[in-house]
């Protein structure tokens, strides 16, 4: 049973706030919203076939990308540096006290604060096969893509002027990906980015309230065991899709998005170079469930924004109270056309949802674990 529901609340018929520890903030969940008429924006249903090899792809093996470089003939993941990449190591300094004599302040104002943002980009193609996702790929395709990723971390980790290493994924025209062949990026910067930082910090303070009875405590750790526990206590109140002995994909008790996701490692695994191979292969049992659910909700390839948060590096001063996980934000709501927009209400005061994150999960749960096109 949930919280205050032998009260007469009802989680799933009343209005209600729910608390994200990790990024200290509020989400509205509104389920009796659920039901009310849709005559907004529909989206393109996403094109189901394609070749698997397109020569006018900029990341087929073997084409020409868009600045004229080519493609290696690659037969598994391929990485290459971003063409249009957001940050790049080599640029002048930019700092507040430069801009403060543009705008005309004092040196120490808080206003008119800037800093240097150094880095470098790559895109890593999961696959040579333009016609195939994620959920689409082998298990041991899915390891590889994970290996890379375990590699370009570990390399960037060694560079001083590396502080952050962020690994995503926009699946779909939905999320803004520009080319539909299946493949992510890693963003490595000189700082700490904002949504990193937040939870870096919950994570932190979690640990340092319960230093003197548990020093190792970790939030995420007792999260995955209270969900264990929730789990087992019944269905209904269950958030849990999937997990194996590694890992455990959920829908989180504050998710913001309708079917947000969240995998989690069950024990304490600071970032992908502390994985072992038999919790590489958990990893990508669980991926491969997760995304063919994603799938089969709506028999249709299924946009999301996925990406990892883990220690910043592996060698960054808070890595030990670092817990790897990866978010999962995908925008349906109610079919293959229709999706959740964060306007109004959500932009000017904070999230809101209408799908609880109980009834999100019981939908992803009763989903096949077979692709719907097999």
């Amino acid at each position: 049973m949930l919280p205050c529901e032998e009260e007469g609340f009802s989680f799933s018929d009343h209005s209600h706030r729910r608390f994200n520890p990790l990024a200290g903030s509020w989400v509205l969940c509104s389920p009796h919203r659920a039901k009310r008429p849709w005559l907004g924006q529909v989206e393109d249903a996403p094109r189901e076939q394609r070749p698997a090899h397109d020569p006018t792809c900029f990341l087929c093996p073997g084409n020409r990308r868009a600045t004229g470089a080519t493609n290696d003939h690659y037969t598994s993941t391929y990485v290459f540096p971003n063409d249009y990449a957001a940050v790049h190591a080599e640029q002048p300094d930019c700092s507040t006290d430069s801009l403060a004599v543009v705008a005309g302040e004092n040196a120490s104002s808080a206003l008119f604060r800037v800093e240097s943002a150094r880095g470098q980009c790559s895109v890593v193609c999961f696959s040579p096969r333009h016609d195939l996702t994620l959920p689409e790929l082998g298990l041991g395709e899915i390891c590889r893509v994970i290996r890379t990723w375990q590699g370009i971390y570990a390399e960037l980790s060694a560079k001083p002027s590396i502080a952050y290493i962020q690994i995503f994924e926009n699946k779909g025209a939905a999320m803004g990906c520009s080319n539909p062949h299946p493949h992510g990026q890693v963003w490595a910067l000189s700082v700490v980015p904002s949504e990193p930082a937040k939870e870096i910090e919950s994570l932190k303070a979690y640990r340092q309230a319960r230093i003197s009875t548990n020093p190792s405590a970790c939030m995420l750790c007792a999260y995955v065991s209270a969900e264990e526990d929730n789990a087992a206590a019944g269905e209904q109140s269950s958030r849990l899709v999937l997990q194996n002995k590694s890992f455990m994909a959920l829908v989180p008790f504050w998710a913001t998005w309708p079917f947000e996701t969240m995998i989690v490692a069950k024990s304490h695994v600071a970032s992908i170079a502390d994985l072992c191979e038999s919790q590489i292969a958990d990893l990508a049992e669980v991926v491969q469930g997760l995304t063919c659910r994603y799938d089969n909700l709506f028999q249709c390839s299924f946009p999301y924004s996925m990406g990892l948060h883990q220690a910043p590096t592996t060698t960054h001063p808070d890595a030990a109270c670092c817990h790897l996980h990866m978010h999962f934000y995908p925008p349906l709501l109610r079919s293959a056309t229709v999706r959740k927009f964060l306007v109004g209400f959500e932009m000017m005061a904070e999230p809101q949802r209408d799908l609880t994150a109980e009834q999100a999960a019981s939908r992803l749960r009763a989903q096949s674990s077979t692709h719907y096109k097999l």
